[in-house]
């Protein structure tokens, strides 16, 4: 297993102990030229997208060199908060932006590597 995917999976079972939902881990290698991993995940309300901001990003710098995450855009409130971890990126999702912007059907060539409801 390679750095990136470790951290793809840290960060998708840092989203699990906050109770995301329909979690699942792609490997975009040779696919996306700006990251290998793509984590993706949603939440039920604001609250729980905070919280799982929080524990993905405090489980990114636990590993981390640096601060754990290179950038972040958007917010629990947006509905769509996404961390930019250089080869990993990862997208936590309100119910329904996730099913508005549909990542996985976007980036259905990319091999699943890790799933959970």
């Amino acid at each position: 297993m390679d750095c990136g995917q470790e951290r793809a999976i840290n960060a998708a079972q840092a989203a699990a102990r906050k109770k995301a939902l329909d979690i699942i881990v792609l490997d975009l290698k040779g696919i996306f030229p700006v990251a290998d991993y793509f984590v993706v995940c949603s939440g039920r309300s604001t609250a729980q997208l905070a919280a799982i901001v929080r524990e993905v990003e405090d489980e990114l710098k636990k590993h981390s060199d640096n601060d754990g995450f290179y950038r972040r855009q958007g917010s629990p409130e947006s509905g769509w908060i996404l961390l930019d971890n250089g080869d990993v990126v990862i997208h936590i999702f309100s119910e329904e932006a996730r099913e508005f912007y549909d990542i996985e059907r976007l980036w259905g060539d990319g091999r699943v590597i890790m799933e959970s409801s």
